[in-house]
């Protein structure tokens, strides 16, 4: 015979809906509530620790039976014999598997791709292209799958420093710009209340901060600036000087006030006057057989002026180094990134990565001979292996604009 009060499986699952909730009891506080929408819900009435009434919810029908739900109230009341109040106990612990939740789901990385969607709605592909590297290859890899409220000072600087050990510290430098701003962006949203990167700059080295003039020199990025060039949209003769520029890394004055009449296409070379040059010696440059084709595809346009890169201004002038430098920034490069006259420290720094002489490189770049003994190594003794680094060098930057 059962205890009085005590209620059944089958008078449980067949308890109908009222016009009024009731209470179905079963005994020592619990009962079976039952709404006039039909959902049923166990609850357990007790007394806390400081002897005030109160209710426990026990979870609905569906997910929790009688005999489930006898086992809870027992728990319960095991948890009160301690002097615990179980419905505390159970916010709790509620609070702290929402907090674990809320970890896995706010990582870095989402928050990162976050700020990335809304910081590049306005920007040319270029920057989104360089910015996107900069995370995934990066910032993300490092820490994007920890928790953003887990993300401190400590590991971002640690990741920094990764960097810097490379010699990277421009880059060092714009990763803490990066990461500053992404979680300020956090904050803003209340995902996290402080922001971790705010004072990093302080943590790192000031190695490399005497470099004047920004450069590119990974080759992934190089990469993404020559796709970036090819999809200028602006000024036709800004489009083809800065797309040439990369392979012969002449200075900026000596390209723009280019004459058709220095140009020898059938033999591929470009004579600059000594006039021209700011060591006030002639200097040849070898054309590879890619800028070959850009100076032909120019001619079609330009050949009839004296100037290869007229202004779009005045055909009796050349198109001015404020043109190419904001081209650079319409593309998104800003001057902590690039500059026009980076593209000769690009080629400086990687062609001397890749072993080629250093006097051949120096030749090339018409730097002035400090040493007195070289004088003699006239630019014809070098044109040779000039055209030959110039070819091999334009082959490569191919292989980087292609390069996913």
């Amino acid at each position: 015979m059962r205890k009085v009060n005590m209620l059944s499986a089958k008078e449980v699952e067949k308890a109908k809906p009222l016009e009024k909730p009731y209470k179905l009891i079963d005994g020592e506080g619990l009962y079976l509530y039952v709404t006039p929408a039909g959902g049923k819900f166990w609850r357990l009435k007790y007394r806390r620790p400081d002897d005030k009434e109160d209710t426990l919810s026990l979870g609905m029908l569906a997910h929790v039976s009688l005999k489930k739900a006898r086992e809870l109230k027992l728990e319960a009341k095991k948890k009160l014999a301690e002097g615990i109040d179980p419905k505390e106990e159970q916010k709790r612990l509620k609070s702290g598997a929402e907090a674990e939740k809320r970890k896995t789901v706010l990582t870095f990385e989402r928050i990162g791709r976050e700020w990335f969607e809304n910081r590049s709605l306005d920007k040319q592909e270029g920057y989104k292209k360089l910015l996107k590297n900069r995370l995934e290859n990066q910032l993300f890899p490092a820490f994007g799958s920890m928790a953003m409220e887990d993300v401190d000072a400590p590991v971002i600087l640690t990741a920094l420093r990764v960097v810097e050990k490379r010699g990277a510290y421009d880059m060092a430098k714009r990763l803490a710009r990066i990461t500053r701003q992404i979680c300020s962006y956090a904050v803003a949203c209340g995902y996290v209340k402080h922001n971790a990167a705010s004072e990093i700059m302080a943590g790192l080295s000031s190695g490399g901060s005497v470099q004047h003039r920004a450069a590119i020199t990974d080759p992934k990025q190089v990469g993404q600036l020559l796709r970036a060039l090819d999809e200028y949209d602006g000024c036709f003769t800004i489009k083809y000087a800065l797309r040439i520029l990369p392979y012969v890394f002449v200075r900026s004055q000596e390209l723009r006030g280019a004459r058709w009449k220095e140009i020898d296409l059938q033999k591929a070379l470009w004579t600059i006057p000594a006039e021209r040059m700011k060591m006030k010696k002639v200097h040849v440059v070898p054309l590879a057989r890619q800028v070959k084709e850009l100076f032909k595809e120019l001619y079609d346009m330009t050949g009839a002026d004296e100037l290869v890169f007229p202004s779009p201004q005045s055909r009796s002038r050349c198109i001015s180094d404020m043109g190419l430098l904001n081209a650079l920034r319409r593309l998104g490069y800003d001057k902590d990134q690039m500059c026009i006259h980076g593209f000769r420290a690009m080629a400086s720094t990687l062609l001397n990565e890749q072993q080629y002489p250093s006097d051949i490189i120096e030749m090339q770049l018409a730097h002035c001979e400090r040493d007195n003994s070289r004088r003699p190594y006239n630019r014809a003794q070098y044109l040779k292996e000039r055209q030959k680094m110039m070819q091999e060098w334009a082959d490569y930057l191919d292989r980087l604009r292609t390069a996913s």
